[in-house]
């Protein structure tokens, strides 16, 4: 008697927890990376959302963000969004479905989640990633979803070395750049979230959002390379399977996280103001070493996903988190919802007054409102409301689903 074929991470009826996991925790620093761009009011640096910090407790809330959270946590959901590509595929290849039928689902899915993206800038969040998520995909599932493994490897390769060539010919630039001739006067980002009343608020945020799509699921080469790297892991079954590839996740999780943290540190050093260089100089290094600690901390989380019995129900904080992980659009897109209307000057503007470490307890509560949103969802069996309309909206067909 052969075994149940594995489809979307799933033996013999049990999900697996892996992927469930690391989506649950990504979404709690998907929501420290967002909220201070809730804020307003005070001037920031070109290249971050950080203001001159005020306070003591800003200060190491802001150095352990700089570090550990912003650039980290965006790679991150990007990796398990082409994690999530192959699942799909996978899964409905299993199931005896045509390749064609099957890609040209994708495209659709991916062509609405630019539209779900398109809404979600325009009514609340003008930093979204789905746009960007949705463009990636199209180019993906047209031009290497049906390549050798070896293929998108030497691809994620190649575009990660451009990255780390930018990334090192900009700090040689900017170490020969005088730091007060490249400074940017006035408040370098633009202050969207203190746009009022709210109807004038949604052009400004849009219009941001259109171009940030582009430049980041194109031209930032960080969000293909993820995606990249994610349908080459789902191939060989990473995240579901940690105890066959413990020994690779150890070493992906101690290294990846070391040079994560390192490749932030010149960062760090320009905000506090102790190394005298253009702001801008580091950015790249940032963001090319936040898909190191991206990768880290997938590896670290499936690591954890060791430690939950495969054979049994998940209970307490991993049941929370597998809840959050299977709902993550639902959980993403809400955590927009809380913040806009409390922080924003639109609403009750709470933005403007906030500390930035204050600001950061407000997205730990938040995350934990889409927790408890998600397991009640769990309890009654249901899906979340946007994955229950990005499935009708891309599955026209029954036998598609």
């Amino acid at each position: 008697m052969t075994s149940p074929t594995p489809v979307d991470g799933r033996t013999s009826g049990v999900r697996a927890v892996a992927p469930d996991l690391a989506r649950g925790l990504m979404l709690l620093l998907i929501a420290l990376a967002n909220v201070p761009w809730f804020l307003y009011g005070t001037p920031t640096s070109l290249t971050s959302a950080h203001r001159e910090p005020s306070t003591a407790l800003d200060a190491v809330w802001q150095s352990v963000a700089i570090v550990a959270v912003d650039g980290r946590s965006y790679p991150l959901f990007t990796f398990l969004f082409g994690y999530g590509i192959w699942q799909s595929f996978s899964r409905q290849r299993a199931a005896g479905l045509d390749e064609h039928a099957v890609r040209r689902a994708l495209q659709r899915r991916h062509l609405w989640l630019i539209a779900f993206g398109a809404v979600h800038a325009a009514l609340l969040w003008f930093g979204d990633v789905l746009g960007a998520y949705g463009l990636v995909g199209l180019l993906v599932v047209w031009l290497f979803l049906g390549r050798a493994t070896r293929t998108l490897l030497v691809w994620a390769g190649v575009l990660t070395g451009v990255l780390l060539l930018a990334a090192l010919g900009n700090l040689a630039l900017g170490a020969v750049v005088p730091a007060e001739l490249s400074e940017v006067p006035g408040d370098a980002n633009p202050d969207l979230a203190g746009v009022t009343p709210y109807v004038a608020s949604i052009l400004p945020r849009l219009l941001f959002w259109l171009p940030l799509t582009v430049t980041q699921g194109i031209f930032g080469l960080m969000v293909p390379v993820a995606v990249l790297l994610g349908i080459a892991c789902a191939r060989v079954r990473i995240l579901e399977e940690p105890a066959a590839h413990r020994r690779a996740l150890t070493r992906t999780a101690v290294a990846g996280i070391a040079l994560g943290w390192l490749g932030a540190v010149p960062s760090l050093l320009v905000h506090l103001g102790t190394w005298d260089v253009p702001e801008w100089a580091p950015v790249v290094l940032h963001l090319a070493t936040g898909l190191f600690a991206a990768l880290g901390y997938a590896a670290l989380f499936a690591l954890l996903a060791l430690r939950v019995p495969a054979d049994g129900p998940s209970r307490g904080i991993t049941a929370g988190l597998t809840a959050v992980g299977r709902r993550s659009l639902t959980s993403y897109l809400l955590q927009s919802a809380i913040f806009a209307p409390l922080l924003c000057a639109w609403g009750l503007g709470l933005g403007g007054v906030l500390d930035q470490w204050q600001a950061a307890l407000v997205a730990v509560a938040a995350w934990l409102v889409t927790v408890v949103v998600a397991v009640l969802l769990a309890r009654a069996g249901r899906r979340g409301p946007a994955e229950h309309a990005l499935r009708a909206l891309t599955y026209r067909r029954r036998s598609l689903r």
